[in-house]
């Protein structure tokens, strides 16, 4: 453990930025650190008003994934907490951040769960491709900018297949019905638009939405 501690810390100090680092650049990786998680719900939310059905299946499934992944994670950092950099004096910061536990990263793993999730639908692979190289940049980020390790990112690229994994099966039995409500409850709550032609009604098919 010393040594993985010690590898880990020596990998951080690599990556991360200093002092003397071009204000463009941290404002850039301060925008994609920040910033690019913010697609994740806006895709989902796109997709869901302007996709059919088996598409918004999708997008659930996803974020049942993505809540298993965090419940992971919440208990990672429950019992077995590990100090962010600027908790231990280690490299710089530019930003300011709670001191939560680091491990693992909750961006990261917010993104490639997501992805794994496109991925395993195989329809959808080449974007949750495109969307796990952006899980790993936002993560590479949150190291540049001292408030993750790189192992914290690396934990959180490994749980992700994992819940994506973990959730898929469950979903099959249980997803139709509980997409089938959502539609429902949404078909009533933005009845208007839906009417108005400015978002997809979709209604619900007879028997099971097809097997991811």
């Amino acid at each position: 453990m010393d040594f993985l501690e010690s590898f880990n810390q020596s990998l951080f100090l690599l990556i991360n930025a200093d002092p003397a680092t071009p204000a463009w650049r941290i404002h850039a990786a301060m925008l994609v650190a920040n910033k690019l998680i913010l697609l994740v719900p806006g895709v989902m939310a796109a997709v869901w008003l302007w996709g059919r059905e088996a598409q918004r299946d999708l997008m659930l499934k996803a974020l049942a994934s993505i809540g298993v992944a965090l419940f992971a994670s919440y208990l990672f950092g429950a019992l077995w907490p590990h100090s962010r950099p600027f908790v231990i004096g280690l490299g710089h910061t530019f930003f300011e951040h709670k001191p939560t536990s680091s491990f693992p990263s909750n961006h990261t793993i917010i993104i490639a769960t997501f992805a794994f999730a496109l991925i395993l639908d195989r329809r959808w692979a080449g974007w949750g491709w495109l969307a796990l190289a952006a899980a790993a940049l936002v993560g590479t980020s949150r190291v540049y900018l001292g408030v993750h390790f790189p192992l914290d990112i690396a934990g959180g690229l490994l749980l992700a297949p994992i819940a994506a994994a973990v959730t898929a099966p469950a979903w099959r039995r249980a997803g139709a019905p509980l997409t089938g409500v959502a539609q429902g409850v949404y078909r009533k709550v933005l009845a208007l638009p839906i009417a108005r032609g400015w978002i997809r009604a979709c209604r619900p098919r007879v028997g099971r939405l097809p097997v991811n």
